[in-house]
């Protein structure tokens, strides 16, 4: 009771539940699972062993009005979880893909704008919104609800707490919460549980202490990690992230 395309490229063992509907450009990926009542769009690439649930979009045309019909991606990679009533749109010609990464796990009602790229085992709780040309970096977790500005950024195994607004870049290892958007101290339990050695999150908090709450000006503050602090590859990050932020930092 599905439509799927003859040209549609399915991998062995795909499961595809009634009333869902596979457009022609489609690929899906080995064991993977698909909901009923889900829409697969044109362009739209799926890794193995994801999980779609009922009634999601996936890969339909951006909400831009700059869109103008060109052949442009969703590409989702492998072992994702999407939960029900997501919507995940392609990319416009700016970027021209929308990217998903390893692992990640999309709650109910989630939006992934055009262009947006999430690094590998993101996780968004429900209603969790990204705008157009947002990226996130791995292991990053936001709270239900939260609202992302278009061009924003958020760093690696960053934490935001649910119902906020995301209007300016949140640097990497911390937790942020408050309106407006505020940092909170560093993701302590979120480094441990990923293997951080309590001298790096030492380390972190240092940095974030130094950048926060020494009164510096932001370029001096950076001057002071680079000259205070031992070269680790998490320092060098959050220097990093901080010096090419576009929208300024939270």
């Amino acid at each position: 009771m599905a439509i799927v395309s003859s040209r549609a490229r399915l991998g062995e063992d795909v499961v595809i539940g009634p009333y869902s509907v596979i457009a022609d450009d489609v690929v899906i990926g080995t064991g993977s699972f698909i909901g009923n009542y889900v829409t697969i769009d044109d362009g739209t690439t799926i890794g193995k062993n994801c999980n779609i649930f009922h009634n999601s979009s996936i890969g339909a045309p951006p909400q831009d009005l700059k869109y103008n019909g060109e052949k442009t991606k969703l590409v989702i990679g492998d072992n994702v979880i999407i939960r029900e009533f997501c919507t995940l749109n392609r990319g416009t010609v700016a970027h021209g893909t929308t990217k998903i990464g390893n692992g990640c796990l999309l709650m109910a009602y989630v939006h992934i704008a055009h262009d947006c790229e999430l690094g590998e085992n993101v996780i968004f709780a429900n209603q969790a919104t990204l705008g157009g040309h947002v990226v996130i970096g791995e292991a990053a977790s936001l709270g239900g609800g939260v609202l992302v500005h278009q061009f924003c950024r958020v760093g690696k195994h960053v934490f935001i707490g649910g119902g906020f607004r995301i209007v300016q870049d949140v640097p990497p290892y911390i937790l942020a919460a408050g309106e407006p958007l505020r940092y909170a101290g560093i993701n302590r339990v979120g480094l441990k549980r990923r293997g951080f050695s309590a001298e790096t999150r030492t380390m972190i908090k240092r940095a974030y202490r130094i950048y926060f709450r020494s009164g510096l000006t932001r370029q001096a503050a950076l001057e002071k990690l680079k000259s205070d602090l031992p070269h680790l590859p998490e320092i060098e990050e959050i220097v990093h992230f901080i010096e090419t932020s576009e929208r300024s930092i939270i």
